[in-house]
């Protein structure tokens, strides 16, 4: 009976628990940084899927592939400008049928049309020089970074299933670069193919023959370049990964040929599963990712140090991410803590898919307006430095912590995450040897929230207020909210926050 009133009275007690408070003792390890990513971290992508790209009787894509977006579309220039620079990658899974009008390849250029004979469901594609000329014109107004993906599967033949065999037919990918050299447009990186490793997603290539191929993309590169300092580095695969097919890959293409191992990540599942939100709520499920991180990084100290992790596409949940989802402010939950792991675990870019198309895309597909996880990202690229620091606490799961060294500052910056919807965490920030003195008495603190509550909402709030584009739609001013360094940082239910402590002593920023 005694028992029987002590259940009751804590199912009383959790019932009135509606909004629980739980105090949290954040340690930042500022002595040494534990990774670090590239200057410029923050990627998104550009895709080839035409409007009639659909799935789940949808067609999310509308007119902003690669072939019909509208280039001069004002809130598109500056939401790229607001990164300065934004890195920009160009591809996705259409680009391994893309030919380049460029020679004698390509005279009638055609534009992707529905084919039951064609890689995932589409004809053989084009882009012609002029529209690569618009293209470059924007980049260079914006300051973007370009990535570019080439055609990999130009001269190989369909043997086995979905193998395909033979050496890569580099030509036309010759004549394109040349002619972008010769045009002077910078490209950061050329990446060849899109998901062909492994077991491949439509197609794929032996990990020995991929290699050697590699080795002739470095070598056109050499060619065109013969300034080292000008020269775009080489990424691959591009793909899903798997340990033995990546580091034969590694092992084939030798020693300072890939100079970024590109990896997909699409761990949330299809686009129309109705447990996908659950998921990005789940700090279990979110976790479960770490071991590919760690092993990537494994695989690259063992077969290939000369290289540098790239998560080179990521969506979340894959076929163009999940309708009523993947453009919310839940969707943060998944994608910062992606970040947070990535740059933990030694990556140095993670590509977003998408900049803008599909359910994912950090803008509007229609009205080019930023979805909620474009603040994110910006907010990330302007705190977040490149030095990452240990952090973490007893506290709850549900409550993410990540540190780096200050971006622009002194000090360090924190992302802090709440997936939980009824506690409140009073998160206090302290420095493992006693460094941070008290003289420092301020901190910048940038609190987002969904309007009116809703996860589901397209609307984000900072500090309280909705973030909307200026009358000449420019990116609104992200002024953060400055907070007394001695009190805690109180993190509502469902919401992200962004700190940035300058007085923190962390020789690591130094």
């Amino acid at each position: 009976m005694e028992l029987k009133g002590v259940i009751v009275c804590c199912l009383f007690s959790l019932l009135l628990c509606v909004s629980c408070e739980e105090k949290v003792e954040l340690t930042v390890k500022g002595v040494n940084s534990i990774a670090e990513t590239d200057d410029n971290f923050i990627c998104a992508t550009l895709d080839w899927w035409p409007e009639t790209k659909c799935n789940y009787n949808q067609c999310p894509w509308g007119n902003v592939g690669i072939l019909s977006l509208d280039l001069n579309n004002k809130i598109l220039a500056n939401a790229i400008k607001a990164f300065n620079p934004l890195r920009i990658r160009i591809g996705g899974s259409l680009q391994d049928q893309v030919l380049y009008k460029i020679g004698t390849f390509a005279q009638k250029c055609p534009h992707f049309r529905r084919s039951d004979y064609g890689l995932f469901g589409f004809s053989i594609g084009c882009l012609q020089l002029d529209r690569w000329d618009l293209m470059n014109k924007l980049f260079g107004e914006t300051r973007a970074k370009i990535t570019f993906g080439l055609n990999a599967l130009i001269g190989r033949k369909k043997t086995n299933g979905s193998l395909y065999s033979g050496g890569w037919n580099w030509r036309n990918a010759y004549s394109f670069m040349k002619y972008s050299a010769y045009k002077g447009y910078e490209i950061d990186s050329y990446e060849l193919g899109n998901e062909l490793s492994g077991s491949g997603i439509g197609g794929r290539i032996e990990a020995e023959q991929y290699g050697k191929d590699m080795n002739a993309l470095k070598k056109l590169i050499k060619n065109l370049y013969p300034n080292p300092t000008k020269e775009p580095k080489v990424l691959g695969p591009g793909g899903f990964y798997e340990k033995q097919w990546f580091e034969t890959f590694l092992k084939a293409s030798g020693p300072n040929i890939v100079d970024g191992l590109t990896h997909h990540i699409y761990n949330l599942g299809a686009g129309n599963d109705p447990s996908l939100i659950d998921k990005i709520r789940d700090p279990n499920f979110l976790d479960g990712i770490s071991q590919m991180y760690s092993d990537i990084s494994t695989s690259i100290s063992s077969f290939g140090p000369w290289a540098s992790a790239w998560v080179g596409e990521a969506g979340g949940a894959y076929n163009s991410g999940g309708k009523d989802v993947s453009h919310t402010f839940v969707n943060g939950f998944w994608y910062l803590d992606q970040m947070g792991k990535a740059s933990r675990f030694n990556h140095k870019v993670f590509c977003r898919q998408t900049l803008i198309g599909g359910n994912y895309g950090l803008l509007n597909t229609t009205s080019f307006i930023p979805n909620p996880d474009y603040y994110g990202a910006l907010l990330w690229s302007r705190l977040m430095g490149k030095k990452v620091l240990a952090a973490s606490h007893n506290g709850s799961p549900f409550l993410r912590a990540y540190s780096h060294c200050s971006k622009k500052t002194t000090g360090i910056s924190v992302l802090l995450i709440n997936m939980s919807n009824s506690t409140t965490f009073d998160v206090s920030i302290t420095n493992d040897v006693n460094l941070y003195a008290g003289q420092y008495n301020q901190r910048e603190e940038y609190h987002l929230a969904p309007k009116d509550g809703n996860i589901l909402s397209d609307v984000l709030l900072l500090n309280g207020t909705p973030l909307k584009l200026t009358e000449s739609f420019d990116i609104p001013v992200l002024n953060p909210k400055i907070a007394d360094a001695k009190f805690p940082v109180i993190l509502a239910p469902n919401s992200i926050v962004f700190v940035t402590v300058k007085g923190f002593k962390a020789p690591a920023c130094a």
